[in-house]
């Protein structure tokens, strides 16, 4: 699994590598909907924006996270950020997750496209046999798109994280298996397609 930082490519979105060049354009994403106010999802608002990239380029540095900028075409206008994170070679494994999109980039083919080509990337690419997916509980959003990608909700992680706000988060885990992969793709792709009628 080579972890190098690359730029993933479709119809609708580029994902590119995530550095603090993109931390003005990821603070106007996120005040696209005032995203920071979330009580559900750790987005970063300007006066820590440059703290969150860096945590995802320390990952980056020690293989273990592949962090990227999403650009909605045709403008590349930076729309949200994504990442893998606990990639794990050996058990050739990764977590797909940190992902936001401004409030104008939800509900369309933004997040339909840009996990189908980090997904695209983990099985077929890297050769994985498992991706996870993990969120918190309390994101009914998430888990409705979570599940509406073919994934398979595996159980509940109580007091997992410990939120900025002092909240014990639960987190729900999902995943998808190589076995599986072929019909998430198909039902990915049929998806963006009634995009471009």
């Amino acid at each position: 699994m080579d972890v190098t930082p690359i730029t993933l490519e479709g119809d609708f979105v580029k994902l590119e590598p995530l550095t603090q060049a993109h931390a003005d354009s990821l603070v106007s994403a996120a005040g696209d909907g005032e995203l920071w106010n979330s009580t559900v999802t750790v987005v970063p608002a300007r006066d820590n924006v440059a703290e969150y990239i860096q945590a995802a380029l320390d990952g980056q540095a020690l293989g273990r996270e592949l962090p990227f900028a999403i650009l909605r075409k045709p403008n590349q206008e930076v729309v949200g950020t994504t990442r893998f994170y606990d990639i794990s070679p050996l058990d050739r494994k990764a977590a797909i997750g940190y992902t936001w999109l401004g409030k104008s980039a939800q509900r369309t083919p933004v997040n339909t496209e840009t996990k189908l080509l980090l997904l695209t990337q983990a099985f077929e690419q890297w050769r994985c046999v498992r991706v996870e997916l993990i969120t918190d509980v309390l994101n009914e959003q998430s888990r409705t798109a979570i599940l509406r990608l073919g994934a398979k909700e595996e159980g509940i992680l109580r007091k997992h994280l410990i939120l900025p706000n002092g909240r014990a988060r639960d987190s729900v885990v999902f995943s998808i298996i190589d076995s599986e992969w072929s019909q998430v793709k198909e039902r990915l792709t049929a998806k963006l397609a009634q995009y471009r009628e």
